[in-house]
């Protein structure tokens, strides 16, 4: 995946770029990652990207010159004068990012991200040059660079030969729809808490049983919203159903 962003703040990105599983697909070139500053297309003395809005109102706004041009920069890099490459700018009026629209994004080979700073972009630049908007979430921060890094480790994740097991993707948390089981690690009895036995008993298929138990229970509780009854299969519905007894006995 050739990856383009349009941020003020490229530094930011390092947090990608040199650590952890994102930072060893970036040094593989599982995905490219270039950066754009509007900062650098800025014309006047200052090199100002941001100005006040029009009608009054606090905060500033990025400015559609510098900007515009650091994304058609971005567009020229991808070198596809007969393709097209989706521009997506992070923006909390953009649509709820979930694991199947990563899933999706994920698939493209290219992709350029806009972050905005400040109090958002002239609105004529999303008219103008801007495919679709993403969100993670209904809030707001100051920048969308945190956003950006946030969806692009998740399609990181999901480039082949990213993780250490082809199938940690899957078995994530969404990965099938719901969240992932609880997990236990060294030693075996800590504070008098001790791990299920099923997980030390080396019967693989009672560990799946298990596991598989304890992914609906979880989701059940934490995110009962996930939960969709009629997909569910009839082994799964009992099981659910034995839990919500036991609960309120």
């Amino acid at each position: 995946m050739q990856l383009s962003v349009v941020t003020l703040f490229p530094e930011m990105f390092a947090a990608l770029t040199d650590w952890g599983i994102s930072g060893r697909a970036v040094k593989r070139e599982l995905i490219t990652l270039d950066f754009f500053n509007p900062r650098e297309f800025a014309t006047d003395k200052q090199r100002t990207v941001d100005d006040k809005p029009f009608g009054g109102g606090p905060g500033m706004l990025m400015k559609s010159g510098p900007l515009i041009a650091a994304i058609n920069q971005a567009k020229k890099s991808h070198g596809t004068e007969g393709e097209e490459v989706k521009v997506a700018y992070l923006s909390p009026q953009g649509t709820p990012l979930d694991h199947a629209a990563v899933v999706n994004l994920a698939k493209r080979e290219r992709f350029i991200l806009v972050c905005g700073r400040y109090q958002g972009i002239d609105a004529r630049v999303i008219e103008q040059e801007i495919d679709e908007e993403w969100s993670i979430g209904n809030f707001v921060l100051s920048g969308g660079e945190l956003a950006a890094m946030s969806l692009i480790d998740a399609m990181i994740r999901l480039q082949p030969g990213a993780l250490g097991h082809e199938d940690s993707a899957k078995e994530d948390s969404f990965g099938n729809g719901l969240l992932h089981w609880p997990e236990y690690t060294r030693p075996q009895d800590f504070e008098n808490n001790r791990v299920p036995d099923v997980l030390l008993s080396g019967d693989h298929e009672a560990i799946k049983d298990w596991r598989k138990k304890q992914s609906l229970i979880s989701t059940l509780k934490k995110r009962p919203d996930l939960i969709s009854w009629e997909r569910l299969s009839e082994e799964e519905r009992t099981i659910l159903k034995e839990f919500t007894d036991e609960s309120r006995c």
